[in-house]
C-alpha cells in the first residue's frame, strides 16, 4: 500500500503525475495509469491496463487483463470489465491522420458489466445493469438491464441487477432468481418494484 495515498501500486505499473487514485484501489503489474486520469475508491486494476488521459473511473469498479481505456471513456460505479474487451476513440482512425479532436464519449451506466473480448464502438451509451455477453461487438447504445449478444450486438432479454435472466410472466413481471427483486417490463423500460 502507498501509505501516503491510502492505495495498492504494483512496482512495475506507471503512475504519471496529475492522475488521481481513490483509497484501496489497486494496480497489478504492468499497467500505466495516465496524466489527468480519475479512479475512484476500491477499483481493482488488473495486469497490462492503460487508463489514458482525462478517462474517469468511479467507485469499485473491476478492470481485468489486457484492457486499453482510452480518452473519452467513463465508467461509472460498480462497472466490471471483461479481460481484453476493447475500447475505441474515434469512428474512422488512420495513422497518418491526427483526430485527438474528434473523441467520441463512451459511457458505461453504473453496474454494467462488459464480457471477455467485448468490443465497445466509441460514442455509445451502455445503460445501467446492462450485460454485454463475451465477443459482442457494440455498434449501437444499449438500453439500461438489457441482455445483449453477437456481432453486431443484439438484445436478447433483460437481466436483474444481480445479473440474471428476467423472465416475465402475463403482466410483465419478473423476479431475480438471487434477490428476489421484483421487476416490471413497461415501454421497453425495466422498473425495479
Amino acid at each position: 500500500m502507498n501509505k501516503e495515498n491510502d492505495y495498492f501500486v504494483h512496482s512495475s505499473a506507471v503512475i504519471d503525475e496529475g492522475s488521481k487514485i481513490g483509497a484501496k484501489t489497486k494496480i497489478w503489474h504492468f499497467s500505466h495509469i495516465m496524466s489527468n486520469s480519475k479512479i475512484g475508491e476500491s477499483c481493482n486494476i488488473g495486469q497490462n491496463v492503460v487508463i489514458s488521459p482525462k478517462v474517469i473511473i468511479g467507485n469499485c469498479v473491476k478492470i481485468q487483463n489486457n484492457i486499453s481505456v482510452y480518452t473519452g471513456v467513463i465508467c461509472e460505479d460498480d462497472v466490471f470489465l471483461g479481460p481484453s474487451m476493447v475500447f475505441t476513440n474515434v469512428i474512422n482512425p488512420r495513422s497518418f491522420i491526427v483526430r485527438k479532436e474528434e473523441f467520441l464519449e463512451t459511457y458505461i451506466e453504473k453496474g454494467a458489466s462488459i464480457g471477455a473480448n467485448a468490443t465497445i464502438v466509441c460514442g455509445n451509451r451502455i445503460g445501467e445493469y446492462a450485460m454485454i455477453g463475451a465477443g459482442t461487438v457494440i455498434t449501437k447504445p444499449v438500453l439500461p438491464y438489457a441482455l445483449v449478444v453477437g456481432n453486431p450486438g443484439k438484445q436478447i432479454g433483460w437481466v436483474s441487477k444481480y445479473g440474471h435472466r428476467l423472465h416475465f410472466n402475463e403482466n410483465d413481471l419478473a423476479i431475480c432468481e438471487e434477490s428476489g427483486q421484483k421487476y416490471k417490463l413497461e415501454n421497453n423500460t425495466i422498473i425495479p418494484l
